[in-house]
């Protein structure tokens, strides 16, 4: 490349932003100069909503791209870290040409790039583990909070709960995987052993149970202050918070009546 051709390339144009599809392997420098300045890449948007799981999310790369599942599951478990939450909740506008290896490679490094800058920004630092620890924290307030108005205060009762030694016992936690639209019933509690049933086991899973908005994150990491442990979905579809089991089991009482 030479200063003339950088003059040629103003006067035909500015290089595209973004992924460029050149027409053919072997160019001339002017088609590659003109290529710059003319050719987009086919893109096509992925969206990862807020409390999906990467099961279904791979299954909608899968189906956008047509992909193999499997092939997907298997690249995703070589470069993420966790099984779930790596992957933040976003629209991803990805190449339509691009193979399995780099659709993973890009999506997830983007997000862990993602993941730090907003650990710096929120908390000082970064390190791996305790971040994602907050990042299960808050792919259960995404799961359980009906908004980002309520996601402090299930924050709270999180934190509340874990200081009294309580069970934290959230369903939203045992949406997980393949899990996330199916309905938790009694059963599932007793017979699910994963990490995710905290009706089980104390504390919060280790592993993100879905994905997460920077709302959550926020919330996981300034919780409200309350004193907090119990609450029930009310007729609005809103939360009722309650300090006491008496006071919840009224809450309950108002649902059912």
């Amino acid at each position: 490349m030479s200063l003339i051709d950088t003059y040629f390339l103003r006067f035909i144009g500015r290089p595209q932003s973004g992924w460029i599809e050149l027409p053919q392997q072997t160019l001339s420098k002017g088609q590659f100069l003109n290529a710059l300045a003319t050719s987009k890449a086919p893109m096509k948007n992925v969206t990862l909503i807020p409390g999906e799981t990467n099961y279904f999310f791979l299954r909608q790369i899968a189906k956008t791209f047509n992909f193999s599942v499997s092939e997907l599951e298997t690249l995703y478990n070589k470069y993420a870290p966790y099984s779930d939450g790596v992957i933040l909740a976003n629209t991803y506008s990805l190449p339509y040409h691009a193979d399995p290896d780099f659709i993973m490679q890009t999506l997830i490094n983007q997000s862990l790039e993602k993941h730090k800058l907003l650990a710096i920004k929120f908390i000082g630092h970064y390190d791996k583990e305790q971040w994602f620890q907050i990042i299960a924290k808050a792919s259960i307030i995404q799961k359980e909070a009906a908004n980002v108005t309520e996601m402090p205060i299930v924050s709270s009762v999180i934190d509340n709960r874990i200081a009294k030694k309580m069970p934290l016992q959230m369903d939203g936690s045992l949406n997980y995987g393949k899990y996330s639209h199916t309905r938790i019933t009694p059963d599932r509690i007793r017979n699910d052993l994963s990490e995710f049933n905290t009706y089980k086991h104390s504390g919060i899973p280790r592993t993100p149970s879905g994905s997460v908005s920077i709302e959550a994150i926020q919330a996981a990491i300034n919780p409200a202050n309350t004193n907090y442990l119990y609450f029930m979905r009310n007729k609005s579809g809103t939360h009722d918070f309650s300090a006491t089991y008496t006071e919840h089991l009224k809450n309950i009482k108002k649902v059912k009546n």
